[in-house]
C-alpha cells in the first residue's frame, strides 16, 4: 500500500466536517498564526544584523557571538521531533498556546540575559518550539479549507515568516543598532505574547484526535516517503542559504556595490520570498510534485546564472530576487509531508522545519568552504546549484519509490 493511501487531507476533511467555519473566522485564525510566524522569523533573522552589538556588550568576538545563531538552529532541529512526540495527546490549540508562550518568554528573558553563556543557552531554549509551532500551524491552516486550497492556506501562515525578512528583521535590526539589541528581543517577545492572545481569542479549542499517542507519531520514521521529503528540503533548499548567507559580501566585493546597497539587496531577497511563497503555493495546489521539481530546476538555472554574472550589479539583483522566490518549495514540501505521513501528522509537519534548518547549516557551511578554498563569493551560486541538483535526485528517488509501491 502506498504512503499516500492515508493522506493528511482525509484528516483535514474530518476536521472541517466537524467544525465548519465562516470565511471571517478562518481569516482571523490564519492571521493569528501568521503573527506568530512573523515573530519567529523576526527573532530568528534579526540577530544576524546585531551580532557586532551582542559581541561588544558581552566582550566576545563577532564569530563567537555567532554561537547564539547556531544554538537557536540546534534548538529548532532538536525541539521539533521531541515536542511533536511528547505532545501527541495535546489538543492543537493547547499546544500552539504553550509553544508561543515558551517562545515569548525565551525572547523576553534573552533581552535581560546577564552574560554570554546564559544568552546562548536562552537562544537554544527559545529555538525549541520553532519547528513544532510551524508544523502544527500548518496542520491547523490546512484543516480550515478544502483540500485543493490547503497549500495556499499553509502559505498564508508562512507569509508572516517571509514578511519578517522584508519588514520585521530590518526594523528590529535598526532598533537594536540605534538603541539596544536587548530592545529588539523584547519586541520579539511582545510579538510572541500577542500571538498567544490572538490564538486564544480566535482558534477554538479542539479535541485530541482519536488514537493519538507518542508511538503513533513515531510511526512517521517508518515511512520512506517522509524521509525522502525531508531529504529534498535538507539538500535542495540548502542552495538558498548558501547564497543568502554571503549575499552582502557578494554584492560589495564582487559586484562592487556600496554597502548602502546591501539593505536594498536584502529587500529584493525578501520580496522574492513573499512572491515565491504565494505563487508557489497556488501552483502546488494544482500540481504538487511538478511545483517541487520546477522550483528545484529553476534554482539550478538561477544560481548558475548568479555565479556567471555576479560582477554585474543589475543581473545580480535580478538573481537575488529569483533566489528568494525559490522559497516556493517550502509550502509544497509541507503539504507533501501531510500526504505521506498518514496518522503521524504532527511529527512529520514539525520535522519539515528541522530539515530547513539542516539546509541552513549545510548551505552556509558548503558556501563558506568554497570561499575558503579560493573560489570567491560568487561560487556560492555554484554550491547552491549543486545542492538543488541533489534535491532533484532525492525527488526522483521519491517518485520512483512511490510508483513501485502503487504497482
Amino acid at each position: 500500500m502506498s504512503d499516500i493511501s492515508m493522506a493528511g487531507t482525509d484528516l483535514s476533511a474530518l476536521d472541517r466536517k466537524a467544525a465548519p467555519r465562516s470565511r471571517l473566522a478562518v481569516a482571523l485564525i490564519e492571521l493569528a498564526l501568521a503573527v506568530g510566524s512573523f515573530g519567529i522569523g523576526t527573532g530568528e533573522f534579526a540577530i544576524m544584523g546585531l551580532l557586532p552589538n551582542v559581541a561588544e556588550e558581552f566582550g566576545v568576538t563577532t564569530p563567537q557571538a555567532g554561537y547564539a545563531i547556531s544554538a537557536y538552529a540546534l534548538g529548532v532541529v532538536v525541539g521539533a521531533p521531541i515536542i511533536a512526540v511528547a505532545a501527541a495527546k495535546l489538543a492543537r490549540q493547547t499546544l500552539l498556546l504553550a509553544l508561543m508562550a515558551v517562545f515569548a518568554l525565551g525572547n523576553a528573558v534573552s533581552a535581560v540575559a546577564p552574560g554570554f553563556e546564559s544568552f546562548v543557552l536562552l537562544r537554544f531554549l527559545t529555538g525549541l518550539p520553532h519547528g513544532a509551532y510551524f508544523g502544527v500551524a500548518a496542520l491547523v491552516a490546512a484543516s480550515l479549507v478544502e483540500p485543493k486550497k490547503r497549500t495556499q492556506a499553509v502559505a498564508r501562515v508562512m507569509l508572516g515568516l517571509t514578511v519578517a525578512t522584508l519588514v520585521g528583521t530590518p526594523i528590529a535590526t535598526w532598533f537594536g543598532q540605534a538603541l539596544s539589541w536587548r530592545i529588539a528581543f523584547g519586541v520579539v517577545g511582545f510579538l510572541g505574547a500577542l500571538t498567544v492572545a490572538l490564538i486564544w481569542l480566535f482558534l477554538p479549542k479542539d479535541k485530541v484526535q482519536d488514537g493519538a499517542s507518542p508511538l503513533r507519531e513515531l510511526g512517521a520514521f517508518r515511512r520512506r516517503q517522509v524521509w525522502y521529503t525531508l531529504g529534498i528540503g535538507a539538500v535542495g533548499f540548502g542552495g538558498l542559504f548558501s547564497v543568502f548567507s554571503y549575499i552582502a559580501s557578494t554584492a560589495t566585493q564582487v559586484a562592487g556595490m556600496p554597502e548602502s546597497a546591501v539593505p536594498a539587496m536584502m529587500a529584493l531577497f525578501g520580496s522574492g520570498m513573499i512572491i515565491g511563497n504565494l505563487v508557489g503555493a497556488w501552483f502546488a495546489d494544482r500540481n504538487l510534485i511538478g511545483t517541487i521539481a520546477g522550483t528545484l530546476v529553476g534554482s539550478v538555472v538561477v544560481m548558475s546564472v548568479l555565479s556567471l554574472t555576479a560582477e554585474n550589479p543589475y543581473l545580480l539583483s535580478v538573481c537575488v530576487f529569483l533566489v528568494g522566490c525559490s522559497v516556493a518549495i517550502g509550502p509544497a514540501l509541507q503539504t507533501r509531508l501531510m500526504d505521506v505521513a498518514a496518522d503521524a501528522q504532527t511529527l512529520a509537519a514539525a520535522l519539515n522545519h528541522s530539515a530547513f534548518n539542516v539546509a541552513n547549516a549545510l548551505g552556509a557551511w558548503l558556501g563558506g568552504l568554497a570561499i575558503a578554498w579560493g573560489y570567491g563569493f560568487a561560487s556560492t551560486g555554484w554550491v547552491g546549484a549543486i545542492l538543488a541538483v541533489g534535491g532533484l535526485g532525492v525527488l526522483a528517488l521519491s517518485v520512483a519509490s512511490e510508483r513501485r509501491s502503487r504497482a
